[in-house]
């Protein structure tokens, strides 16, 4: 029997977040796939992408494109014509911009993994945008629309559908109108699982620094109710970073090694975890790491964060419902201590089982 040719189409490559340990599984499982994608920043990805051929599309040879791909987007669909899937039989879309729409033989079976349609299209224009300057969100006005029906209709391009979470799942449904069976993306537990909790007088808010991430609220809770917290990660601004020091309750790391977030989690009194996230990693790692989770009660979240064991839920995004989770955190912390629970909580989660499913599925439409 000859083998199957595998393509697997990822929407860019310019650095290793979650939608990329996503396709480094996919690659752990199909060792001989091309990859086809938009753009590859080369030096970020090289130990992506190993020896595995890759294939971009014209917006790579545009104009600064390894750093402001994004702006291009609204080229993108019609840039997948670019890509030849005729020699395929299994196409593989990683989805969270323009990947699904691609075109693979008729007798190929198409599994579209999808992070989360795309934010800046659907529910979270708004937020993408509001910071925008007025070219931008001009020209984005006008060409939202004929988007948002090319990625609708792109998804009939799909067999089928497989959401990292219940959340995304649900809109898929929305935005698609097609089910979607959920498999949690993978996660690196075994880095994690490893550390030794030490805690300490402080809470820990980690992540890019992004608006939906919503660190203003962790900012302000911790400095309104006297509480010390660290924020790292990438994007700090500096006028940010000069308001909310002068109140001496708030340390700002910027970006930080692997080895420097094991020690965080592990002295960390909790992790705070208060935007919407459409699967959220950080909350899983922190979990793996021993750390209690205080997470707003939305989005992905509610299917990772196992409340009152774990960690808990706050019900509004505000600071002062922060705080209120914070104060009932802090008179049950000792219930937080049970770190084997923590450990077989966060192996649903692991890359095994990740491979698993997947291969589970691809299994069952007998197509590989």
């Amino acid at each position: 029997m000859k083998p199957m040719k595998t393509a697997i189409v990822h929407y860019w490559l310019v650095n290793i977040r979650g939608g990329e340990k996503v396709l480094a599984a996919l690659l752990e499982m199909f060792p001989d796939a091309d990859i086809f994608t938009h753009v590859i920043n080369r030096q970020a990805a090289s130990s992506l992408v190993g020896n595995h051929r890759v294939v971009t599309s014209r917006i790579n040879r545009l104009p600064f494109a390894k750093k402001f791909y994004q702006l291009y987007m609204p080229f993108m669909p019609n840039a997948l014509m670019d890509f030849n899937l005729q020699e395929y039989d299994l196409v593989i879309s990683s989805e969270s911009g323009p990947a699904k729409g691609v075109v693979p033989n008729p007798a190929a079976y198409h599994v579209c993994y999808c992070h989360s349609p795309m934010r800046y299209l659907w529910d979270m224009y708004h937020e993408y945008f509001r910071e925008k300057n007025f070219f931008i969100r001009f020209f984005m006005k006008h060409l939202i629309p004929g988007l948002r029906l090319q990625d609708a209709v792109s998804a009939n391009m799909v067999d089928y559908f497989i959401a990292n979470s219940a959340y995304v799942a649900k809109r898929i449904m929305r935005c698609y109108n097609r089910n979607a069976e959920v498999i949690h993306p993978p996660v690196d537990v075994e880095k994690f699982l490893s550390c030794k909790r030490q805690p300490q007088d402080f809470y820990l808010f980690f992540g890019q620094q992004t608006g939906y991430k919503r660190a203003d609220i962790a900012i302000e809770a911790c400095i309104a109710s006297g509480r010390k917290l660290v924020v790292a990660g990438g994007g700090i601004q500096k006028k940010v970073m000069q308001k909310f020091q002068k109140a001496g309750s708030v340390t700002f790391r910027g970006r930080i090694t692997d080895e420097e977030l094991r020690d965080l989690y592990a002295s960390a009194k909790a992790l705070i975890f208060p935007g919407i996230e459409d699967f959220g990693i950080v909350p899983v790692e922190a979990m793996a790491a021993g750390c209690p989770v205080i997470a707003y009660r939305r989005g992905g979240a509610l299917e990772t964060v196992k409340e009152n064991v774990t960690g808990i839920f706050f019900d509004e995004q505000t600071p002062q419902s922060l705080i209120e989770a914070m104060d009932h955190f802090e008179r049950n912390e000792v219930t937080f201590n049970n770190r084997a629970l923590f450990n077989n909580h966060v192996q649903q989660f692991s890359k095994t089982a990740f491979k698993e499913r997947i291969q589970r599925v691809l299994d069952e439409k007998k197509r590989i």
